[in-house]
């Protein structure tokens, strides 16, 4: 021992003055001579203590940087966001904290607002996973073929569409008819606009033409933009003379998809299941004050959805052997894809604006969690049975 120390005293003020590549040497030495490992040997010839012992059970790695304050807010905020992906949620946080903070909903402090606005998607994903439930619900296909105008009403084709410009849009009817299709049950038109994925929803008391082309109207006059293009599946409640003529009245091109090709409608499909049934599920609603209650709730998930939900778009997708690679865009909100989108006039913009200001996404949450408990009661619910 006497040795050993001895050797390293007598070399510590040559290794202080020493090079780079003279340190290298002397440690070689001094390791050779004390059997000293080259770490502890060159913290004893740069006169370092030694290293504090760990206590048992302390924690390894990085610190905790996001602690239960900020992860009640990013659930608070997932929440509020009809549980998204966290892709898509990180693109909504900076809007949604805006609005909560202008009405006096955020009572954290700005510290923990300014992590919560820095996570990552990895952070996001990971700090909600615990709270992630998941649906393998599947509902009912109530379309009826309309074969009165297939002739005339053509295959919708690419060069008849420009999914550019807002206006062209997909439409569907999702079946709130539980599991049975038997009697008279509520149905919802849903509508999408291809280029800013903006959608508007409306209940209907079934779906004879009349009230389906009611609803379609009342929807034209709450969107922000003008149907250009209008393509639906080939169900007799779209495939019939009224819409036909209005179509052709003021000179709006009507489409139709294959037979048995749901992928050809793939856009409102998709609304179908992340608007629709995400909110509505699968039970059965029957009768006018269901209708009513839904239409409430409609109304107010259009603001929630379309100013506050961003969505991704495909831009390309190769094919690569067997494997298909997929490049999507920068989630947006509908509302942000209209006020960027150059075919949409400044009066629509400034409208668009104005409606956002006044928006509160929590008390929207509120006022649909409270319509939905009403709506409970008046449910026939999904056995999953058929």
């Amino acid at each position: 021992m006497n040795t050993r120390k001895e050797v390293t005293e007598k070399q510590k003020k040559a290794y202080t003055k020493a090079s780079k590549k003279q340190k290298g040497v002397i440690l070689d030495g001094v390791c050779l001579s004390t059997g000293l490992s080259r770490d502890r040997a060159a913290r004893i010839l740069r006169g370092d203590s030694a290293p504090a012992k760990k206590k048992s059970g302390a924690r390894r790695g990085r610190r905790v940087l996001y602690g239960p304050s900020e992860q009640a807010l990013l659930r608070r905020l997932w929440v509020t966001c009809d549980c998204i992906c966290g892709l898509r949620l990180k693109s909504a946080i900076p809007d949604v904290l805006e609005a909560l903070a202008s009405f006096g909903e955020i009572k954290e402090s700005k510290q923990t607002v300014q992590l919560v606005k820095r996570m990552s998607v990895s952070t996001i994903n990971r700090l909600l996973k615990g709270a992630r439930d998941s649906f393998a619900l599947k509902g009912r296909s109530t379309t009826k073929p309309g074969t009165l105008l297939k002739t005339q009403i053509p295959v919708r084709l690419g060069n008849e569409w420009d999914d550019a410009v807002p206006g062209f849009v997909e439409i569907d009817l999702v079946a709130h008819c539980g599991d049975s299709t038997r009697g008279e049950y509520i149905n919802t038109l849903d509508v999408t606009d291809i280029a800013t994925t903006w959608t508007e929803t409306r209940a209907v008391i079934n779906k004879a033409q009349r009230y389906v082309f009611e609803a379609l109207m009342h929807i034209q006059m709450k969107a922000p933009y003008e149907f250009l293009g209008i393509d639906s599946d080939n169900g007799a409640e779209f495939i019939n003379h009224e819409l036909y003529r209005y179509c052709e009245t003021y000179g709006i091109v009507f489409t139709r998809t294959r037979s048995y090709k749901k992928n050809d409608n793939a856009h409102i499909e998709e609304k179908n299941w992340s608007i629709v049934r995400k909110h509505m599920g699968y039970s059965r609603f029957e009768g006018k004050q269901a209708c009513d209650l839904m239409n409430a709730y409609y109304e107010r998930l259009r603001l929630h959805t379309n100013f506050f939900m961003p969505t991704v778009k495909l831009v390309s997708k190769q094919r690569i052997g067997s494997k298909v690679i997929k490049h999507y865009d920068k989630p947006q909100t509908p509302y942000r894809r209209m006020l960027a989108h150059p075919n949409v006039d400044i009066q629509t913009k400034q409208r668009l604006k104005a409606t956002y200001a006044t928006l509160n996404p929590a008390k929207l949450k509120r006022d649909m969690l409270a319509i939905q408990d009403r709506l409970e009661k008046l449910a026939i619910p999904w056995n999953g049975y058929h």
